[in-house]
């Protein structure tokens, strides 16, 4: 919890000095916004099948991640909150799945955690190692491009649950105040 809420604390303190934060500030639920983060996820996998038409194995894990990231905006947006930092993004999913405020799989949010030791891999590490690395292609996308999508459309059916639900989500005042 004392992430999260540092997360909160000091997006308002960098807002407060006239800078852009670096963390999460409490805005007002905005299902639009969530509905077209959902959208901009749906077309990432539209991306990732164009890529490997292509040949561009390379771009297809940024997809990946790129359309759990949107799935986890747009269930912020739903919240009301704007995020600026992935490491906050995760951490507030991580607490609102943890004490009960939605229904997310662990995998979802263990996939865009940002880890800092070595030995801890993410989906983000994978972007990275695929983006920087020089190759173009790879068996090891290759072999798991029908799981990763898989993986993705399970988040987006999730994501589609919470944003389209009837639900009122709100955003613990202990996190912010």
């Amino acid at each position: 919890m004392k992430e999260v809420k540092d997360c909160f604390a000091n997006a308002l303190k960098d807002e407060k000095k006239g800078q852009k934060h670096k963390g999460l500030l409490i805005t007002k639920p905005d299902d639009k916004i969530a509905r077209e983060y959902l959208a901009k996820a749906k077309i990432n996998l539209q991306l990732c099948d164009l890529y490997r038409e292509q040949g561009f194995d390379y771009k297809i894990p940024e997809e990946w991640f790129y359309t759990l990231y949107y799935c986890a905006l747009a269930i912020l947006a739903k919240f009301g909150i704007e995020s600026r930092s992935q490491k906050c993004t995760a951490s507030f999913l991580r607490y609102a799945k943890d004490n009960g405020l939605i229904d997310y799989d662990d995998d979802f949010i263990d996939r865009i955690t940002v880890y800092m030791a070595k030995e801890e891999k993410s989906d983000v590490d994978e972007r990275e190692k695929a983006r920087y690395s020089s190759s173009i292609k790879s068996k090891e996308i290759e072999g798991k491009y029908g799981y990763m999508i898989d993986v993705c459309k399970k988040a987006i059916s999730q994501s589609e649950e919470i944003v389209f639900s009837n639900k009122k989500f709100e955003v613990p005042k202990e996190l912010y105040q």
